[in-house]
């Protein structure tokens, strides 16, 4: 069995996920756009591994969308997305609250009809020809004047 853990970005919120995760599904749909504020929200789903918070499940808010089987769950101080059980029986983990490696590489993208850049042709070209960076780069000078949210 596999243990993976992860956490908030605050870090109130830790959890462990002991088990396999049997999908990475890339979503695209406009729920998860919506509510990562990115292109796609990219989440493991398992049948079997068990979910165990280690601290601050009282930190927790679950967010339904009426009408809807969506659901998000994030850190009520940091508003970092953390696992949820979106449908009943299948755990959710967003792989971006994990701090452990994960070896699964994406099963699928889905939602593509949806996607940002059929809506965003412009800004996906421009996406993929952006230069890859490792860091924050050097701002423009006009910038530099503006308050910054990093320190």
């Amino acid at each position: 069995m596999t243990d993976s853990k992860g956490s908030c970005l605050c870090g109130a919120v830790k959890y462990t996920v002991d088990g396999e995760f049997d999908s990475f599904y890339l979503c695209h749909c406009t729920y998860c756009q919506k509510d990562t504020g990115a292109a796609h929200a990219a989440n493991l789903f398992s049948r079997e591994a068990i979910l165990t918070w280690v601290s601050g499940e009282d930190d927790i808010t679950t967010y339904h969308l009426p009408e809807t089987r969506h659901c998000k769950s994030f850190c009520k101080h940091c508003g970092s997305s953390l696992p949820t059980y979106e449908v009943p029986g299948v755990l959710l983990v967003p792989v971006g609250s994990l701090d452990t490696q994960i070896t699964l590489k994406p099963t699928a993208r889905i939602f593509m009809a949806s996607r940002a850049n059929a809506r965003c042709s412009p800004w996906n070209a421009s996406a993929t020809a952006a230069n890859p960076c490792s860091a924050i780069p050097a701002l423009p000078a006009p910038m530099r004047t503006r308050r910054r949210c990093w320190r």
